[in-house]
């Protein structure tokens, strides 16, 4: 019986390396995978999901799942899962339950306020198995929040979605986001 797994983490906590790799092993054992993004991610390119560390594979728009063949497809990565809408996800749960086919969404829990994105809400709420990808935060504790940095500085208003990677978002543990203290990776945002 398929399920529907979603897998959560802070920026940084290799969740799409993480994707890339389980799309390698299905493929290994030849199986066909077919993975996913939302098209407002554009950062690595348009059809390509790509890792921090390098790691990459081929994608196509969540927009475009309705009309793909899933026939002869045996998993369905999604990678971040977090701009996903409402009836996006609705149509995940289609996929696992009517089409038999699991699906695993990797993305952010929250934004960079620690509030729910539209899609990791309704994926937290729906999915069969929640799991934590864990990173941490300068200080060695576990990061659970994402920060956003402007001109070197923690930022907590703002649009709710802003693309960026390093240069504009840290992992903190709730006590230095909530103090809106980088320590010693301020000097990477000066």
């Amino acid at each position: 019986m398929a399920k529907l797994y979603y897998r959560y983490g802070a920026m940084g906590s290799s969740k799409t390396a993480n994707a890339i790799m389980v799309r390698h092993n299905y493929l290994e054992r030849g199986q066909n995978v077919l993975m996913v993004k939302p098209q407002l991610d554009t950062r690595d390119g348009e059809r390509v999901v790509k890792s921090r560390c390098g790691l990459s594979a081929e994608c196509v728009f969540v927009e475009e799942l309705p009309s793909v063949d899933l026939s002869d497809i045996d998993c369905v990565i999604v990678d971040e899962a977090q701009f996903l809408t409402k009836p996006q996800v609705q149509y995940l749960l289609h996929v696992v339950d009517d089409l038999n086919i699991p699906v695993i969404a990797y993305g952010l829990r929250a934004d960079f306020q620690g509030n729910f994105f539209e899609g990791s809400q309704w994926l937290m709420a729906w999915a069969d198995t929640i799991e934590e990808v864990k990173t941490i935060c300068w200080c060695g504790k576990k990061a659970t929040y994402n920060t956003r940095v402007v001109n070197g500085k923690v930022v907590k208003e703002g649009e709710q979605i802003v693309l960026g990677g390093n240069e504009a978002y840290v992992s903190l543990c709730r006590k230095h986001w909530n103090a809106g203290d980088l320590g010693p990776l301020a000097a990477q945002f000066s």
